[in-house]
């Protein structure tokens, strides 16, 4: 069986934007998304490790 990294989410990458066909105001909007969607994957973020430390704690040997 041979693996195949395009199907991986984990390792699969969506294709960068050709900047410069982008007007000013499209670049602005377009980093205005690329925020949004870092505030929420950091939020993501955040909420698992919030997870994991309840499980260690509940978990951990004294």
């Amino acid at each position: 069986m041979i693996f195949d990294d395009e199907n991986d989410p984990k390792t699969k990458r969506s294709k960068p934007r050709a900047l410069d066909k982008m007007s000013v105001p499209e670049l602005r909007d377009y980093v205005a998304q690329l925020k949004e969607e870092i505030t929420r994957v950091e939020a993501d973020i955040a909420k698992k490790d919030t997870h994991r430390s309840a499980v260690d704690a509940l978990f951990k040997k004294t």
